[in-house]
């Protein structure tokens, strides 16, 4: 087997095809095959994370305090930019390829010897056991766990010993599995609390806020919610915003994240709000502060170049949330907009609300790689519509994002949204710029 599986990337190439040979499982094969693993990771203090937008973004300040405090944290989050290592971070860094090939051998060992005939673990099942490992491997105190899809059916749910919950904003995504009503994804995300575990979420839209405390009465769990009022005193900078959270009592302590994007503000008060409730002492305010501020998670409103962002914002609320930041940044020039999605995002709802926007001067539209990007005609058609600016059609992420770099004078500022695959394409480009 280690003949097989020798090297980093022949362990990628392998958990890549298993889509091509795997169905999904029921929860209880997932938490039988952990079971036969020896249920690595279950000494760990789990907080565990679902929602439509902003759980990567939450995870991260998480882990920045914790790191900060002194205390050893493993994330396991999705999806990644340009190397798959990028899920599994242990106290900050993201694990080796050495790492990464013990993690992948003792979960492949694991499928042999197991039920190879009824049982393999879909793509996202491997990467979570393979994470669980890790977090054993490294003797780690806090187990940072980010839900793939959903959260009642999630492979990261077959954990039970949590420390806290987090449910972030809920939006419309994945309605083919989840439903197609707030209420119902709501529903389902609400699926990983557990009896007495404190589940911490943004008191923003009733009907949401209604399922979940229903689901906390039914199932013992401790509804902590953050209130529109906890946050106050929001100052817009350059590259920084400063707020003011209430934390203990009539308390409001003042909190900077690094970053322009607004809709970090409520990731960063989730966060805080969540940590306050693991009554761990190493857990200070000025801890807090300090590792909200030293955050920094990749692809979210992301300043990749001078005046050059990225944005992982992949369905309407995301949009929405992206377009209030770039009305809030100052723009001396032209403001340039490349956008691509993958086939079963809200891609048509997301082309009305960019190009009705007022916000761009042209407007860049390129293809995805792979099977799941949205072809160039169905990109083109969404966009055919609105009219107003101008619309370049370029046949790749590089030859679009080579244009934009070229054109653009001092002044302008650069926006490429649409998919954390993009993302991911781009922030492969920038580096090779830098190697060169």
């Amino acid at each position: 087997m280690k003949e097989m599986f020798d090297t980093y990337g022949a362990a990628e190439e392998y958990i890549n095809a298993t889509p091509k040979f795997t169905k999904k499982n029921s929860r209880e094969d997932t938490a039988r095959f952990w079971e036969y693993l020896g249920y690595p990771g279950r000494s760990g203090r789990i907080v565990h994370v679902a929602g439509t937008n902003g759980k990567g973004s939450v995870c991260a300040y998480l882990c920045s305090v914790l790191q900060k405090a002194g205390i050893s944290c493993g994330m396991f989050t999705s999806p990644h930019l340009i190397t798959m290592r990028e899920r599994f971070v242990i106290d900050g860094e993201k694990v080796s390829e050495e790492a990464f090939l013990y993690a992948f051998r003792k979960v492949l060992e694991g499928v042999k010897s197991f039920s190879p005939e009824t049982y393999h673990p879909t793509f996202f099942e491997f990467l979570f056991f393979m994470a669980m490992i890790l977090f054993e491997k490294y003797h780690v105190e806090y187990e940072v766990l980010e839900t793939g899809l959903g959260g009642r059916l999630d492979a990261t749910n077959v954990t039970d010993q949590k420390e806290v919950c987090i449910l972030t904003a809920i939006g419309y995504d994945h309605m083919e599995y989840l439903g197609d009503t707030l209420p119902l994804i709501a529903g389902e995300k609400a699926g990983i609390m557990r009896c007495g575990v404190p589940v911490v979420y943004p008191d923003k839209q009733e009907e949401v806020t209604r399922v979940i405390e229903e689901y906390a009465k039914k199932t013992g769990a401790k509804p902590i919610p953050l209130e529109k009022t906890a946050i106050k005193e929001i100052k817009i900078k350059n590259k920084t915003i400063d707020f003011s959270l209430h934390l203990h009592y009539d308390d409001y302590i003042g909190f900077t994240v690094s970053t322009s994007a607004l809709y970090q503000v409520e990731n960063a008060a989730l966060a805080v709000k969540a940590l306050t409730l693991l009554t761990d002492r190493r857990i200070t305010v000025p801890v807090m502060q300090d590792g909200i501020r030293e955050a920094f998670w990749a692809g979210r409103m992301e300043e990749v170049l001078p005046s050059v962002y990225v944005d992982g914002a992949h369905n309407v609320d995301g949009i929405r949330a992206f377009l209030e930041t770039v009305k809030r940044h100052s723009c001396t020039g032209r403001r340039l907009l490349l956008y691509s999605a993958v086939r079963d995002k809200q891609y048509r709802e997301a082309a009305a609300l960019l190009s009705r926007a007022g916000l761009f001067d042209e407007i860049c539209l390129s293809p995805l790689q792979g099977e799941r990007g949205l072809p160039l005609a169905q990109l083109i058609d969404s966009f055919r519509q609105y009219t107003g600016f101008d619309r370049k059609i370029y046949d790749t992420t590089e030859a679009a994002f080579t244009a934009l770099l070229s054109q653009k004078n001092d002044g302008d500022k650069v926006y490429i949204v649409g998919s954390l695959y993009l993302v991911g394409e781009v922030k492969a480009l920038v580096r090779s710029l830098e190697h060169d």
